[in-house]
């Protein structure tokens, strides 16, 4: 099970720290995503990480998003820094198998938190 939390209302150029706790599995031997869905959009990649801490990135996130993981807590996080009105999204966290970089990697899916950008 993944849980992820931390959204909430920021001004633009704001940050916040978004967490995925999980259960059930150990996120140091999954491929570990972030994803978003804007209102009226599709769900999109945002970043992935793989069990050795490798990391990638949707274009239009590159040097304002970092996805990092710590072992201990079993969580993932994605630090958003930097944030812009079109990052208003609902957020989720999922795990898979597979190339970390992938969208059709990741299967299990959390439930998500909403991030809303005021300008």
């Amino acid at each position: 099970q993944l849980q992820a939390s931390g959204g909430g209302l920021v001004q633009a150029r704001g940050s916040l720290r978004l967490s995925c706790a999980a259960s059930g599995i150990f996120v140091s031997r999954y491929s570990m995503g972030w994803f978003r869905q804007a209102p009226g959009k599709e769900r999109e990649f945002v970043a992935g990480i793989n069990w050795s801490g490798d990391t990638a990135y949707a274009d239009s996130v590159k040097g304002r998003f970092t996805i990092s993981r710590d072992n201990g807590k079993n969580t993932v996080y994605l630090q958003i820094n930097g944030l812009k009105p079109e990052d208003t999204a609902v957020y989720y966290c999922a795990a898979g198998v597979g190339y970390y970089g992938s969208a059709s990697t990741y299967v299990d899916w959390g439930q998500g938190t909403l991030v809303t950008v005021s300008s």
